[in-house]
């Protein structure tokens, strides 16, 4: 950007800057601030107007326009005229849309915005708005269900942000401590509506996130009109929250409002109240649930002992437990009846071989020649041991030996016929 052309009481173009042998003077200065500042020329600037003060007499208004997300703040100056033509309606609150241009007052080294055109936005703008501020946070991933954090079953302590002695304060507080009577909370009251509400809730919110003792941070507030919850809609806030350490819920108005806050949090409540029933464990609830699982443990055992009981006396009534000489005297019996079975078998076996055995000698007495020799045969050999079978074996003088019954004889042949 081109230095302003130097005036009268400005040092010339060609002069050297600054410096602490040749300072500049205030009206330099100024007047160099105001040159740069009309150069950004004519913008359009929105905002939410949190002062109007109208001069009685006077055909100028002024407006203190606030930044919904910070705690910056400009004031705008606009004709009556101006004003009347493009938001006659004008309250506290509202948010505008303005043509102006920045103007830079030498004399009392203020900056201001000289509006030409004001333009009211309206309940379906306002709805656009948010509905592509919802479009664009979901698509940047604040929404996504993966990335939000279950809450602790039992907070050690609470953290709430919310308006100075409301009726959210006393629900969430009341209906908490009626659950869990030792609940600690740590209680913030901010503005949570009009331009201050985003800045102070912010810095509530980095408060009890940086506080080490806290568990679970609660964001609450009543119901109200779409422009009475605006605040919890902002980006910076649904920003801040998203980047939190710690889970944060949402009770903001009624079930029907959803501003976008309830989408970052961790946990959307549909009221202070039902914020309240989620976050703590009923007492009452939860002592009724240890009684019952105790019952049921109780039978649980009970079942066990008696299901071993039987078994354990099914055992003691087996014979072998309650008359354990029975195995051996049913054992003893066995072998015994083993032994006769044997003995028996053993006998018959040699009875039968017995009778095998003299069958045996009796056909080898009927077929044996010593039997023949009993009836009064006699066998005849020659001294070879040849058995004579024919007279033509032996001749005269051989000498014969004859085979009684009873001993034997020696001979000699006479003649053989």
């Amino acid at each position: 950007m081109s230095e302003p052309e130097p005036s009268a009481s400005a040092p010339p173009s060609g002069a050297p800057k600054s410096t602490a042998d040749d300072p500049w003077p205030v009206r330099v200065v100024s007047q160099k601030v105001g040159a740069w500042i009309a150069k950004l020329g004519w913008v359009w600037v929105d905002g939410q107007v949190a002062q109007i003060s109208r001069r009685p007499g006077s055909s100028v208004v002024f407006l203190t326009l606030r930044d919904p997300s910070a705690d910056l703040s400009l004031t705008v100056t606009a004709h009556r005229d101006v004003l009347d033509a493009g938001a006659p309606e004008l309250a506290e609150g509202a948010r505008v849309t303005l043509h102006a241009k920045p103007e830079f007052y030498p004399s009392r080294g203020t900056l201001s915005l000289r509006a030409d055109e004001i333009r009211q936005v309206g309940l379906g703008e306002l709805l656009a708005r948010l509905e592509k501020l919802k479009r664009l946070l979901a698509a940047e991933g604040l929404f996504a269900r993966e990335r939000k954090r279950r809450l602790p079953f039992l907070p050690r302590r609470i953290g709430l942000i919310t308006g100075r002695a409301s009726a959210a304060e006393r629900d969430v507080l009341m209906n908490t401590r009626r659950r869990w009577p030792a609940v600690d909370f740590r209680v913030l009251n901010v503005p949570v509506q009009g331009p201050t509400a985003v800045p102070q809730i912010i810095d509530a919110l980095k408060v009890l996130d940086n506080d080490d003792t806290i568990d679970l941070i609660v964001i609450a507030r009543g119901g109200g009109s779409v422009e009475d919850l605006l605040p919890f809609s902002d980006e910076a806030l649904c920003r801040a929250v998203f980047a939190a350490r710690t889970p944060v819920v949402s009770a903001i108005g009624h079930e029907t409002d959803a501003p976008l806050i309830d989408y970052v949090a961790d946990l959307r409540a549909s009221t202070p109240t039902d914020a309240a029933k989620r976050i703590v464990p009923d007492l009452a609830e939860e002592l009724q649930l240890i009684e019952s699982a105790r019952r049921r443990v109780d039978r649980a055992v009970r079942t066990l002992i008696d299901r071993e009981e039987h078994r354990i006396e099914a055992w003691r009534s087996r014979p072998s437990l309650s008359r354990p000489e029975l195995l051996v005297d049913q054992r003893a019996a066995d072998v015994t009846a083993l032994r006769e079975r044997a003995v028996r078998s053993l006998d018959h076996r040699l009875r039968r071989a017995d009778d095998d055995l003299r069958h045996t000698v009796a056909r080898l007495r009927a077929l044996s020649p010593a039997a023949t020799l009993q009836r009064g045969y006699a066998i005849v050999q020659r001294d070879d041991g040849h058995v004579v079978r024919a007279a033509g074996e032996v001749k005269a003088d051989d000498l014969i030996r004859v085979r009684l019954a009873e001993g034997e004889l020696r001979a000699a042949v006479r003649e053989s016929e």
